[in-house]
C-alpha cells in the first residue's frame, strides 16, 4: 500500500523498537522520539497484570515483521505534532514509500482511528480497514468486533 501526498516534511530515522502494534521508538540521530501512528487503533498490550486485548500480540508482531530493529523510515507528521503522552505522531514509510499505517489496517491488525485535525490520509486508512472487515481477515475474524 502506498499513499500520495504530504503534510509536512517529512523526517528520517532508524527503528529502535516496537512498542505494540501502532507505537514504536525512532532515533532521529541522536534523539529516541516513541512514535504512535496516525488513523489507526491496534488492541491494547495489557500491563502490570492485565490481559492482552484480543488480536494485541498479533499485531504488535505485524509491526515488527514491517518495521524490524534497524528499519530506516520516514515520519510524516500532520496538524497536531504530539499526542497528550508527548508521543510524536505521525504517517511511517518505507522502501519505496510503503504506508505502515494504511498496510496494518488494510491486513486486519488496526481499526480506523480518526481525530481530527490529524486526517491527512484519513479516506485511504478507512477504505483498508474497510477491506479487511469484509475480508474478515486479522482482528475482524479473531475479535469480538462489536467494539470496533
Amino acid at each position: 500500500m502506498t499513499a500520495c501526498g504530504s503534510s509536512s516534511t517529512p523526517r528520517t530515522g532508524i527503528v529502535d523498537r516496537v512498542i505494540d502494534g501502532d507505537t514504536v521508538d525512532i532515533a532521529f540521530g541522536n534523539d529516541l522520539e516513541r512514535v504512535r501512528l496516525i488513523g489507526i487503533d491496534t488492541p491494547e498490550i495489557g500491563y502490570e497484570g492485565a490481559p492482552d486485548e484480543c488480536w494485541a500480540q498479533n499485531a504488535k508482531q505485524a509491526l515488527q515483521r514491517l518495521l524490524p530493529e534497524g528499519t530506516e523510515v520516514r515520519v510524516l507528521r500532520d496538524v497536531v505534532a504530539r499526542d497528550h503522552y508527548g508521543r510524536l505522531l505521525g504517517y511511517i514509510f518505507v522502501n519505496n514509500d510503503r504506508f505502515v499505517n494504511g498496510e496494518l489496517a488494510l491486513n486486519g491488525h488496526a481499526a480506523v482511528l480518526s481525530i481530527a485535525p490529524n486526517e491527512s490520509f484519513s479516506g485511504e486508512i478507512q477504505r483498508a480497514a474497510t477491506t479487511a472487515r469484509n475480508s474478515n481477515i486479522g482482528l475482524w475474524r479473531a475479535c469480538d468486533s462489536s467494539a470496533r
